[in-house]
């Protein structure tokens, strides 16, 4: 039995997980403002499961946005929760009390995705979260990327390939400009909707309009899939990835998985493309299922 937790900036879950990759049993609850009240949830979520499973976790596994400083070993780019600057891989094992291993979210959900959901089977895979913020992970032979100070992929992060001067200038949560999260995040097609047009649409709603013949909305959707292309046609020119899987709420945006393989074939240098785009199967469990898989 191993624990999978999904600590994000507004809930964490956590899910037992058994040796056919079954889901045993799940806990959701909001994710604390303080540091310490945090530590303490992930306790007795710990509690809570094992009691509920009958049997202790023999390992817990965490996903979380940003990870720890290889010099420091305190959190770096985890902006909207509670553990940036903390040192929170080790505090989190002196309250598990249990063998921990610590990994990016969006390298748990792209592990997730590629060992049995809609990158099954596939020998390269990379996992893109587009929701609150920007993430990637790389799984390659079913088994996670994370480079030499297991801080690879921070995609989100990086320039909007082949950006426009205004594009360069956005403003990002990381406090750098032109950010690829800062055009493709859920809330980032919110603003670019209400700069051209002046109203105050969600995500969501912009989907339901283009559908219905909305015309402004179905434009801020042609822009968004656009600079995804972009954005995505780098990870191919570098990774030349099997299979690319999309999570989080903008992932939930049907028409982008026409739209953005027909435009990335422009910026892709060796085309055309074999990978293909897909949406996740796991849905909201892929980030705790992929944190339980961080122990073979």
């Amino acid at each position: 039995m191993r624990i999978g937790i999904d600590l994000g900036g507004t809930k964490i879950e956590a899910a037992v997980l058994d040796d056919t990759g079954q889901l045993r049993a799940r806990r959701r609850v909001a994710t604390p403002r303080r540091y310490d009240d945090v530590l303490a949830t992930l306790a007795a979520l710990r509690d809570a499961l094992e009691a509920e499973h009958g049997a202790a976790a023999r390992a817990v596994g965490i996903g979380t946005p940003g990870l720890p400083s290889p010099t420091t070993g305190r959190m770096q780019n985890a902006e909207n929760t509670a553990l940036q600057g903390r040192p929170f891989a080790a505090d989190a094992a002196r309250a598990l009390g249990r063998p921990t291993r610590l990994a990016n979210d969006a390298l748990c959900f792209a592990l997730s995705e590629a060992i049995d959901g809609a990158a099954a089977g596939a020998r390269v895979v990379f996992g893109a979260i587009l929701g609150t913020g920007v993430g990637g992970g790389i799984v390659v032979d079913g088994a996670p990327l994370g480079g030499a100070g297991a801080r690879g992929c921070e995609w989100g992060h990086n320039p909007l390939p082949w950006a426009s001067p205004e594009e360069l200038a956005a403003p990002c949560t990381c406090g750098r400009a032109g950010c690829v999260e800062a055009w493709l995040a859920g809330p980032a097609v919110a603003r670019d909707h209400a700069a051209v047009t002046g109203e105050d649409v969600t995500g969501e709603a912009l989907a339901a309009r283009a559908g219905a013949g909305d015309a402004a909305a179905r434009a801020t959707l042609d822009r968004h899939a656009d600079r995804l292309a972009r954005a995505l046609a780098s990870v191919v020119n570098l990774l030349d990835p099997d299979v690319i899987v999309l999570g989080g709420g903008v992932s939930g945006i049907e028409s982008i998985y026409g739209q953005v393989p027909a435009r990335w074939t422009r910026w892709v240098s060796a085309g055309p493309p074999r990978a293909r785009l897909v949406r996740n199967e796991h849905g909201d469990a892929s980030g705790v299922r992929g944190a339980a898989r961080l122990w073979p």
